[in-house]
């Protein structure tokens, strides 16, 4: 399914000659955390954050706060990645759309573009999951990448899910194999492990002798 399937229209633009009023009853009827607004020529001209409109007289009109208006939207061509990270840098639940011509189309509800990711192969099919770290000038997706295929293992997908004092981490989900091999070859790169995992014999090993050691010290 194309992902401009998925936009909605059910919402129309308030005009910014509609009161605040209006604008406050609309956020009180919904769960959206924006509104768009048009201009009299139908021109899409940004969003209303809901708190903001709590804020505004209510017998004034929107044009008097256009100061407050955030200009976000994406592209009925965006790919549904860019979508969501669009969502995540406004702090939204749901997303203009607008054509090659700035004509507005409708918008995606978060949920929507949420459950695509979930039906990525990331998180539908089966495998293990690691999050390896390594300095920032020092790791490369291709090093992953070569890590777990020259395992026999299947790199089902890989990301950057922090950075901090100049060190990644990544998020990779890996099939088709154990993790065990793979988690010893990230460490010969010089990779540390960050997550645990049951299959990691190497900790599984080291914890075994030191409880073997700290019972005969106690003795």
């Amino acid at each position: 399914m194309k992902l401009s399937e998925y936009i909605i229209n059910d919402i129309k633009p308030l005009s910014s000659h509609n009161k605040i009023s209006e604008l406050q009853l609309l956020f009180n009827q919904l769960t959206y955390s924006h509104i768009p607004i048009k201009d009299d020529n139908g021109i899409f001209l940004g969003t209303f954050f809901e708190t903001d409109a709590h804020c505004f007289e209510s017998d004034k009109l929107i044009s008097d706060y256009l100061y407050s208006i955030e200009d976000f939207f994406v592209r009925d061509n965006t790919l549904w990645l860019d979508v969501l990270e669009a969502f995540a840098q406004n702090s939204a639940n749901i997303m203009p759309v607008l054509d090659g011509k700035n004509n507005y189309l409708g918008y995606y509800e978060l949920n929507d573009i949420i459950s695509l990711f979930n039906e990525s192969p990331f998180f539908f099919e089966a495998g293990g999951v690691l999050v390896v770290e390594k300095g920032i000038n020092d790791y490369s997706f291709s090093e992953i990448s070569q890590i777990v295929e020259s395992n026999n293992g299947k790199l089902l997908g890989a990301f950057v899910s922090k950075i901090k004092n100049d060190v990644v981490q990544v998020t990779v989900k890996i099939g088709n194999t154990g993790l065990n091999e793979i988690i010893q070859t990230f460490r010969r790169y010089s990779y540390n492990i960050v997550s645990g995992h049951e299959e990691d014999s190497y900790i599984e090993s080291l914890k075994d002798r030191s409880d073997y050691l700290n019972k005969y010290l106690n003795m």
